[in-house]
């Protein structure tokens, strides 16, 4: 049985942790502020829970990432797979698997492609690095929805990242408009024209989002300065409006060089 260390148990390392459990794996868990969920062996330190480890999952932060590594390498044996879940810069990922594989440790880029909560193990992921094909092999056999993407470590954070550009600066958006139309006094109409255009969106829509970008670059930088001007008159600090009226001048001068 393939014996699995979790470090990090809270929202997400919590809940792998107990589907894992749940799918018959033999799991042992860390985590300086939560209690290990039912059916997972408690340790008491990062190198405590990886000393009988066939694969690890870090599920800690970013942040914690390396520090995470260094606690666990004392007792960290040759041949384990060290899987990280954090959402980190692809550097990082690829600064982790080279300090691991001064250990003879192989390493997985692990990134999360949408929320844990409600999924658990079957969250998608895409893997990349020299563990990936192993972590695939292991964590489908736990049920786990697995992409393996082409390239060292860092390669799939790479894809999470570039994708979160797109779905955090649309969030952005919206919230920064849906912010400016409360205050205009039409917030209605507005929330209810953004979700029929968002209803309508496919691969045409999002090739002519591109294509209008740059060819009205001019004439849309100087629409996007007028509607950040009238934010600001709304009391709505104009972040994404400001930005998006950066990138159509960045264009404009870029294709209309003086």
């Amino acid at each position: 049985m393939t014996r699995i260390a979790v470090l990090g148990l809270g929202e997400a390392g919590g809940e792998i942790a107990r589907d894992l459990v749940a799918a018959g794996a033999d799991v042992r868990g860390f985590d300086p502020l939560v209690d290990a969920p039912p059916g997972v062996d408690p340790r008491t330190g990062d190198a405590d829970a990886v000393r009988d480890a066939d694969l690890v999952l870090s599920v800690t932060s970013a942040h914690d990432a390396v520090s995470t590594v260094d606690s666990a390498l004392p007792l960290l044996r040759p041949g384990t797979l060290w899987a990280d879940l954090n959402t980190a810069a692809p550097r990082l990922k690829a600064a982790l698997a080279d300090r691991l594989a001064g250990h003879g440790v192989p390493f997985a880029d692990v990134a999360l492609m949408a929320p844990v909560p409600g999924k658990g193990v079957r969250t998608p992921m895409f893997v990349s690095g020299e563990g990936a094909a192993r972590y695939a092999s292991v964590l489908t056999g736990f049920g786990a929805d697995i992409t393996t993407v082409p390239g060292p470590a860092g390669a799939a954070m790479s894809r999470k990242l570039l994708r979160s550009v797109f779905y955090k600066g649309l969030a952005a958006a919206v919230v920064e408009a849906l912010a400016g139309a409360e205050a205009a006094g039409c917030a209605a109409w507005l929330h209810d024209d953004i979700a029929a255009v968002l209803a309508g969106f496919d691969g045409h829509a999002v090739d002519r989002l591109v294509d209008g970008t740059h060819r009205h670059a001019r004439r849309r930088a100087d629409e996007m300065a007028a509607a950040s001007e009238q934010l600001a008159e709304l009391g709505v600090r104009p972040l994404v409006a400001a930005a998006a009226r950066d990138l159509l001048i960045g264009l404009r001068d870029q294709e209309n060089p003086s």
